[in-house]
């Protein structure tokens, strides 16, 4: 008789696996299709990450897969967990050590290499020997890599940008050391003269090492940079779980004792005094206070907690001593949830595949089978060996990608450094694709449309009341207090009245406001309550004015001394005075924005009107965040997500481009794909113009580098290519790739010339005064 057990499903598991040995895309799709190969086995490996997520059977065993990954020719290990502390942040990467040597060591050896080969006057007798010396460590050292990934790729019947660097350097070096030391190129005062005839030709007396070593060296360079950047995707989630407290004052048998955040477990009661972090999630049990949580949930005010409510581990206690008692700890708060979103995020983002490889793909096969056929036709044709191998050596060696290497880096040296002096940081050439086809835009409200601190907005006086003694008295209360609205209103108060006067008998009354006396008076400052503890009544001027402050999502204080309400104060996040030309900038660019926030929906409606965002998602949790952008991409829109803070790291990683302001957090920034030094909104439709003309810029680079390879490979063919004339190809091909990279330079921000354009209005104005 069957049972019910036989119809429930195998419980499955999940195995992360980090992946050694890949350089390029297809790397991944290889390995992924190998392990997809074993039963019940569900893997992806994403190339920027380096990591393979595989779902398995409960007890499947993990070294199966590792055995299987390494059959393909890469490494793969199980992830080490060891506490955050025992971990610096900046492990060293031997891979990228080792990248980074290869490299400095190609450079030092190629410079003199092409100088020898380029510049007849270097040409000393026997020059060519030396260049032998220099360029066989480059081309066998520095280029072991690629020639590494060549052999993995033709055990598994594939072609890549490794492949075609291969083959082109080694053809290189194993005709120049044929023709140095069977051929003419060996003999004393040999030179590479300036004849730019086409003519067949035995090539014996010709030597490729100075083509052999650039690529290599160019390349090599590319392939750092693209290292780099990727080493610092597990940066966003150190900056994340750094957030956290690092100790606690846990009360046990009553007694205070400091402990490590991670000894903490759940039921245990904790101590949180003013401006501590709270140490876990859990509930209030003693106290009440006004915690800030903007970092993590993104509204702007400070809430009021008090016995019985829920607060989140890594928030900041701003007002009076709470005891917690831990609800959830470890990997279970919400803090460790945050930081697993942003890892799955950037894990499941897909990495477009580099251009260069997938033309590679089609174009290293293609270039092979010419250079065999080329061969065997001429063979066929009665003609000699060495005029035969001469014609097909020369297919191969004009193939090799000389400009091809320069194509992405310089276009991305020069548009990354220029984006850096405009105040945008592009983290990589990945980040490029995206900017092409967004289509939306989603901005975080907190940080990013706004300045993200409680700004003094509006002063409302009842009769007979003078502003500035209004803002003296009640600044005078408020600075005494750390609460972030007093704060704000202290700040506004000194900026419009200057110095404020002494407070004495100062007190706070907690969840209501704050009172003290100054210059003789007793001043209150808080909420209605406060004034009707002690019968203060309000007249209906102020009453209206606070409750359309309300309504409008600001935060209303009312002011009173000696017994009567004096005034409204109004509170607010103030909107940056750049956000609504940055709208205006996107819709120009084809961009819907979206505002998104964890606000409240009247607050983000005000603010969206202000600006000009007609669409409006507000009273979201960080991760509906990412829910939202992944709704936004089901409907077939391409998304590009503005914002600053932990709560926004995960949507921005999801987001096809992130984009983080450079004065937000540091999550937020590691797991965006574009920062944004300056904090101006207007920099992110710079960052999207420039993005894209950098993209074009590579794609021409990319055809001219093709192109001038193409044209060429005929002509050696047909053995009419001779030596001087493939040198001058191969370095007009690289002086124009360079040269179209340079004119990204010229870029000119939008922001600036608004900028500029103001202040030359403003200086014509004062003239025209004057």
């Amino acid at each position: 008789m069957p049972t019910n057990e036989a119809l429930v499903p195998p419980p499955a598991a999940n195995i992360e696996l980090e992946i050694g040995g890949m350089t390029c895309a297809s790397c991944a799709m290889r390995i992924e299709k190998k392990l997809n190969k074993l039963d019940g086995i569900n893997a992806t490996v994403n190339y920027a990450t380096e990591k393979a997520r595989v779902s398995a059977p409960a007890e499947f065993d993990p070294q199966t897969l590792i055995a299987e990954v390494e059959k393909a020719g890469y490494s793969a290990t199980l992830p080490v967990v060891a506490p955050q502390s025992a971990a610096p942040e900046d492990a060293p990467d031997a891979e990228h050590i080792a990248l980074r040597q290869r490299l400095v060591g190609s450079i030092a050896l190629s410079v003199p290499v092409i100088a020898l080969a380029m510049v007849p006057a270097f040409q000393f007798t026997y020059w060519q020997w030396l260049s032998l010396t220099l360029a066989a460590p480059v081309i066998v050292w520095a280029g072991w890599p690629f020639h590494k990934a060549a052999f993995i790729n033709l055990r598994h019947g594939a072609a890549t940008m490794d492949t075609l660097v291969s083959v082109g350097t080694s053809a290189a070096l194993l005709w120049s050391l044929y023709a140095l030391f069977f051929g003419a190129a060996g003999m004393p005062g040999m030179t590479h003269g300036f004849e730019f005839s086409v003519a067949p030709n035995s090539g014996a007396g010709n030597i490729y090492l100075e083509v052999a070593a650039g690529v290599t060296m160019f390349v090599l360079a590319g392939r750092y940079f693209e290292k780099r950047s990727k080493r610092q995707a597990g940066a966003a989630l150190r900056a994340l779980l750094a957030l956290g407290a690092k100790d606690v004052a846990v009360l046990r048998n009553g007694i205070e004792t400091r402990i490590p955040t991670d000894q903490l477990a759940v039921a245990d009661e904790f101590v949180v005094r003013p401006g501590e972090k709270i140490a876990t999630d859990g509930v209030v049990v003693d106290g009440t206070s006004a915690v800030d949580a903007s970092m993590l949930t993104g509204e702007s005010v400070p809430v009021e907690v008090g016995v019985g409510d829920s607060v989140v581990g890594a928030t900041v206690n701003a007002g009076g001593r709470l005891v917690v008692r831990a609800t959830r700890v470890g990997t279970d708060t919400q803090l460790a949830q945050m930081a697993k979103l942003v890892e799955d995020a950037q894990s499941g983002k897909a990495e477009v595949q580099r251009l260069a490889d997938k033309i590679s793909g089609v174009f290293v096969p293609i270039v092979i089978a010419i250079a065999v056929t080329t061969l065997v036709v001429w063979l066929a044709s009665g003609f000699p060996v060495e005029a035969a191998f001469t014609a097909a050596v020369a297919v191969l060696i004009i193939a090799c990608p000389c400009a091809l290497g320069l194509a992405t880096p310089t276009a991305l040296l020069v548009g990354t450094g220029r984006g850096a002096q405009l105040g945008i940081l592009i983290k990589g050439p990945e980040v490029l694709e995206s900017t092409r086809k967004v289509d939306t835009i989603v901005l975080d409200k907190t940080g990013t449309v706004t300045t993200g601190k409680m700004t003094l907005l509006a002063i409302h006086t009842a009769e007979g009341v003078e502003e500035a003694e209004l803002l003296r008295l009640a600044g005078a209360v408020e600075d005494a207090s750390e609460h972030t609205i007093a704060q704000a209103v202290a700040k506004g108060a000194t900026q419009r009245v200057g110095s404020l006067p002494t407070v004495e008998s100062f007190a706070n009354i907690e969840g209501m406001g704050v009172q003290g006396v100054v210059n003789g008076h007793l001043v209150l400052v808080g909420r209605d309550s406060l004034l009707t503890e002690w019968s203060v009544p309000a007249d209906s001027t102020l009453v209206t004015a606070k409750e359309a402050a309300e309504e409008a999502g600001q935060t209303a204080i009312v002011v009173a001394w000696d017994g009567t309400a004096r005034g409204v104060l109004v509170v607010a996040d103030a909107i940056k005075n750049t956000s609504a030309e940055a709208i205006t900038q996107f819709k120009r660019l084809g961009l819907t924005p979206v505002l998104l926030t964890g606000d409240n929906e009247t607050a983000a409606n005000q603010v969206a009107a202000q600006v000009g965002i007609e669409q409006v998602i507000a009273e979201v949790l960080p991760r509906e965040k990412v829910a939202v952008v992944t709704r936004l991409q089901a409907e077939g829109k391409v998304v590009a997500m503005v914002g600053d803070g932990v709560n926004d790291a995960a949507a921005l990683a999801q987001a096809d481009l992130g984009l983080a302001m450079g004065t937000g957090t540091d999550v937020a920034i590691e797991a965006a794909d574009l920062t944004l030094v300056r904090g101006d909104l207007r920099s992110a439709a710079d960052a999207i113009r420039l993005s894209r003309r950098t993209l074009g810029t590579i794609k021409v680079n990319l055809f001219w580098a093709f192109a001038y390879n193409v044209a060429a490979i005929p002509l050696a063919a047909l053995g009419l290519l001779n030596p001087m004339l493939a040198g001058a190809a191969m370095a007009f091909s690289s002086v124009f790739v360079v040269s179209n990279s340079l004119r990204l330079r010229s870029f000119k921000s939008n922001a600036r010339n608004t900028e500029r354009l103001v202040q030359r209005a403003t200086a014509k104005q004062a003239l025209q005064k004057a």
